[in-house]
């Protein structure tokens, strides 16, 4: 058994009187914070977090509106600035060229923390619990999933679209049983499709920035109209922060139900270790790269597979399109099955096979949570691209619904064994400009 910590993250909603304590315990960390770094900016050596914890109560002396805020929480942020500093320290000691810490302006300053005590959470048994913060008091909160494990500590953050969020810290025990490799998969990730995995499936990217970009134009120019420090460019600030909210919930969603998939469908994963830091510095691609996300999926990838037993393998990614062109249809695919090769040995089908590929659109992950097809008679489409040199459709172009499964009932409707229609599991197909497009 061993120790695993998780981090919940639940929905705040304070009343008008608790939003103002919470706006005031904020404000008075940061002219906590602030004092404290003034002191020690310009400092050699750095003073121990006990030995900066021992001023606080001769602070209080003289500032007495700090007795406002819970005790525990003031101690926070000193730790909070000793970690900026010893982090600072290191960096100089690697040979990194650092300048000072800086003082956290009005507004700046977003979270607060109480650790070990301070806080505790109440069921009633309705839609919103109860979180209790010492000098605060009892604030609504939108438990929506169970909390496992002994809790340690909370955080409290408030968002630039004004919204409150508590992050509650858990500890628990728990046995990780390793699974064994009998199904590996490559993954090959990208601009266009946003992966191919060595299974043929291609993912459609949603390029979610992109699809908001003119939206966040549009609101920006009304933000330079407004004047700065008025009422109305605050209004507008939250609308521009809302949009961005929005935003970075759809892409962590898709990601989040992406990661999820592969981690319970597959024992081995093997991906691609880029250097995503370096390929941004191309100013043509940058932003392309960003709004694809893909180092939030391979965290997201490592922290699910980390918790199931699954093992993530990370290759070299130095060779793995050497040879293929931009218009070579199964670039992606065989790149995905050298990293699989490369990660664990050798792909689970021969090379010499040519997969149908399937492009699953994004809006599928999405509302099904999964690139899996939907039941019989879903309204989703799907572009695929056959691919096998032998290509052999049977002459019904409607596939009976009872008789979709592969096997004999598949037989029995074509009179076909290699219809790979039929073998694909489609129900229907048409003749489009782009190739055919099947139901599945």
């Amino acid at each position: 058994m061993q120790k695993v910590q998780l981090t919940y993250k639940f929905r705040l909603y304070p009343k008008r009187e608790q939003e103002e304590r919470l706006l005031e315990t904020l404000e008075l960390c940061r002219q906590t914070y602030n004092y404290f770094l003034a002191q020690l900016n310009g400092k050699a050596k750095t003073p121990s977090r006990l030995g900066l914890q021992a001023k606080l109560p001769k602070l209080k002396v003289e500032k007495p509106e700090l007795n406002k805020v819970y005790s525990k929480v003031l101690q926070m942020v000193l730790y909070q600035l000793y970690s900026n500093l010893k982090a600072l320290s290191q960096l100089k000691k690697n040979g990194k060229k650092v300048g000072r810490l800086r003082f956290k302006g009005k507004g700046w300053y977003k979270t607060f923390v109480y650790n070990q005590s301070g806080f505790k959470l109440t069921k009633t048994g309705k839609r919103l619990d109860l979180l209790h913060l010492s000098k605060i008091g009892d604030i609504p909160i939108r438990v929506h999933r169970e909390v496992e494990g002994k809790i340690k500590q909370v955080i409290i953050k408030k968002h630039s679209s004004g919204k409150w969020f508590a992050h509650v810290c858990v500890e628990k025990e728990g046995k990780v049983v390793g699974r064994k490799p009998k199904k590996v998969i490559g993954i090959d990730v990208g601009l266009n499709c946003f992966l191919t995995d060595s299974d043929g499936r291609q993912i459609e990217n949603p390029k979610f920035y992109q699809k908001t970009l003119e939206r966040i134009r549009v609101l920006q120019h009304w933000l330079s109209k407004k004047k700065k420090g008025s009422r109305n460019h605050e209004k507008q600030r939250i609308k521009i922060a809302k949009v961005y909210e929005k935003l970075v919930n759809q892409r962590n969603d898709f990601l989040h139900k992406l990661s999820r998939f592969y981690v319970n469908n597959y024992d081995v994963i093997c991906v691609e270790d880029l250097p995503i830091q370096n390929m941004v510095r191309n100013h043509n691609l940058a932003q392309k790269i960003l709004d694809a996300s893909w180092g939030k999926f391979f965290q997201l990838l490592e922290c699910k597979a980390e918790s199931a037993g699954v093992r993530v393998v990370k290759v070299n990614p130095r060779g793995t399109s050497e040879g293929l062109t931009y218009e070579n249809p199964y670039r992606d695919w065989i790149s995905a099955n050298r990293i699989l090769m490369r990660g664990w040995g050798s792909p689970d089908s021969p090379a010499e096979m040519k997969p149908l590929l399937v492009e699953i659109p994004a809006s599928l992950i999405i509302e099904a949570g999964s690139p899996q097809a939907l039941a019989v008679g879903s309204s989703h489409i799907f572009t695929c691209k056959l691919l096998w040199s032998t290509d052999v459709l049977c002459e019904a172009p409607v596939h009976s619904r009872e008789r979709r499964s592969v096997g004999a009932g598949c037989l029995d409707v074509c009179r076909k064994p290699d219809c790979v229609a039929c073998v694909a599991g489609v129900l229907e197909w048409i003749e489009t400009d782009s190739g055919r497009v099947f139901r599945f």
